[in-house]
């Protein structure tokens, strides 16, 4: 189907229907053992048996139970021979036509020739589901050995749905003052290694929306954002031990608080790491402290981290920053970091003058370092991409010129055009290739030279190739915008870069499914018939797609999609950036119209 078209198709489907699960807690009169019959109302109220008493839920409230001795349930319809999981021990059949079924473990609903999967505490009480009820609206009621669940179907727009996440983030997800974004634990919002990278995509998807909407929240969130990335190039200035002008730190926390190098971070946690990864750095203190006293700033910044402060601050610079004096304070933070690495051979060197882990990115290592060549490609990627961000936003002719050199003197481009190593699809690791479509994005976006873009774009269309069956629509609509019209041509044949196909389709229907809950229950799926396996408890359908996102966990797009179990207890709650980014990305770039 066209591109057009499928723009069109997007423009139309403003509202969607979205299944949530409605909790009961706290109800005194609910059911809570085993409920052997249920029936549902076409206005959602349920009538459940559940060990002799009457149950009924009307109103949004549980009447107190009666003892009954009524007996109904409906028969159970036949299990068609490719139920994923069996047996079957209870059915229903909904308006449209499609099948429940519910199982030992979970419950099944036919749609066609494909199967939806709900199994653990973000859809049922409990798995063991004994009596399944649905009315007119696809309002699912289940008797389940711990009581009654209830999916109910919810119109939502795209809209709608980023207003609630954004919500969630501003009420449960911030830390500091700074408001660095991440996911909530038991414990609160605690730091972790990547509140850079994570901040930065969270800040991103506000520079997109902020261009949809030019309202005042966009606006303050991503300037927010962007203060938060700045000051981890700040804090490490000054103290003691101090570093290097442009040195990023990873995160920081007040010193007001417990001080983190005293047990997680010592010279024999160091050893014991160094014992599994011979190029462990041992820095004592892991957590230095800020010139002004007040922050524990974190060393050993990674290439993630900075994969995404230069994708946000491109962003920001073309999309918010609006004064000569906001565009100057984005300058002015990318040449600190941008010269740390030009003048240190490419490397981010740490506070013991040293080069941190992994943000490596000089000849030396990538191209004659055997321990290096699996970072090759992706690290020759990010360091052009950071370069032309550089350049792109200080206008200083330096930073093009030192990366035509890394190009025509090491071999950068070319090594670019590998960025993935892969077998095949299902292979590889998604957080480097987070990281690739956001370095993709500053290089196309940027890059002027014809034969630069050309290989640019042939790398983007490989990678992506590999990792269009993952479904992702920040991997699809990064890949769509920027190979449209774009060639490749060798000596054999010319390469048509644009992507074809349902790509945008499968977008849409992942972010319409996008959980509104996104806690981390358990979620179980390798003992389903319905997928073939990748061997070690990964696998993908027979329809050849993923699991779908309803069946997953996701927290960050750094996960591997064809991960079939998940642990979890509830207890953590994911930010909802994953959704926000290509929402907010797809509205900017005309894939979604509301």
């Amino acid at each position: 189907m066209p591109l057009v078209l499928l723009v069109l198709v997007a423009s139309l489907l403003q509202a969607f229907p979205q299944q949530v699960r409605k909790r009961f807690d706290g109800d005194a009169n609910q059911p809570t053992r085993r409920v052997t019959a249920i029936q549902i109302s076409d206005d959602g109220g349920i009538r459940a048996i559940c060990e002799g008493q009457l149950y009924i839920y009307s109103h949004g409230r549980w009447a107190p139970p009666t003892p009954t001795t009524e007996s109904w349930s409906a028969p159970l319809l036949p299990a068609p021979a490719g139920l994923p999981v069996k047996p079957a021990t209870a059915s229903a059949k909904q308006a449209d036509g499609s099948l429940w079924f519910g199982t030992s473990k979970g419950l099944l609903h036919q749609i066609g020739k494909d199967w939806e999967y709900r199994q653990g505490q973000r859809w049922l009480p409990n798995d063991e589901v004994l009596a399944v009820a649905v009315n007119a609206r696809g309002d699912v009621a289940v008797g389940t050995a711990a009581g009654v669940g209830l999916i109910q179907i919810r119109e939502i727009s795209f809209a709608e749905k980023a207003r609630l996440y954004e919500e969630a983030i501003d009420k449960y997800h911030r830390r500091t003052e700074y408001g660095f974004v991440l996911e909530r634990g038991p414990r609160g919002v605690r730091d972790s290694d990547n509140d850079g990278l994570w901040t930065a995509m969270y800040g991103a998807s506000q520079c997109f929306a902020y261009a949809v909407k030019k309202d005042a929240t966009s606006l303050a969130n991503a300037r927010k954002a962007f203060r938060a990335l700045a000051f981890l190039s700040e804090v490490t200035q000054g103290g003691t031990p101090n570093a290097l002008p442009g040195l990023v730190a990873r995160t920081i926390l007040p010193t007001s608080g417990p001080d983190p190098n005293a047990k997680a971070y010592t010279r024999e946690t160091d050893a014991a790491m160094q014992k599994r990864d011979r190029k462990w750095k041992t820095l004592v203190p892991r957590w230095p402290k800020s010139a002004d006293g007040k922050w524990y700033w974190k060393a050993d910044v990674s290439s993630d981290e900075l994969d995404g402060h230069y994708y946000f601050y491109g962003l920001y610079y073309d999309l918010v920053a609006q004064t000569p004096a906001e565009k100057n304070e984005v300058r002015k933070v990318v040449r600190r970091i941008t010269d740390h690495l030009v003048k240190h051979d490419f490397n981010m060197i740490d506070w013991d003058g040293k080069p941190t882990r992994w943000a490596i990115f000089s000849p030396a290592q990538l191209n004659r370092d055997k321990d290096w060549w699996a970072e090759r490609g992706l690290n020759s990627l990010s360091i052009l991409s950071y370069l032309k961000v550089a350049h792109h936003v200080s206008g200083d002719k330096k930073y093009h010129d030192v990366a035509r050199w890394l190009i025509s003197e090491h071999g950068y481009a070319q090594n670019a055009m590998f960025a993935k190593l892969a077998q095949g699809v299902g292979d590889g690791n998604q957080s480097d290739d987070e990281m690739a479509y956001m370095d993709y994005w500053g290089l196309l976006q940027y890059e002027t030279d014809p034969e630069l873009v050309e290989r640019y774009a042939f790398s983007l269309n490989r990678y992506w190739t590999l990792d269009r069956p993952e479904i992702n629509p920040f991997f699809n609509f990064v890949a769509a915008s920027q190979l449209k019209g774009k060639r490749f041509d060798d000596p054999h044949r010319m390469y048509d870069l644009t992507p074809i196909g349902n790509w945008l389709e499968r977008s849409l229907d992942t972010l319409r499914r996008f959980p509104l809950d996104l806690h981390n229950y358990a979620l179980s799926n390798s003992h389903r018939s319905d997928l073939r396996r990748l061997g070690n408890s990964r696998g993908f359908k027979l329809t050849g797609r993923v699991l779908p996102v309803d069946e997953r966990q996701v927290f960050h797009w750094n996960h591997d999609p064809f991960r079939l179990d998940y642990g979890g207890d509830g207890a953590t709650l994911a930010d909802g950036t994953s959704y926000l980014l290509p929402y907010y990305m797809g509205r900017y770039l005309g894939f979604i119209k509301e």
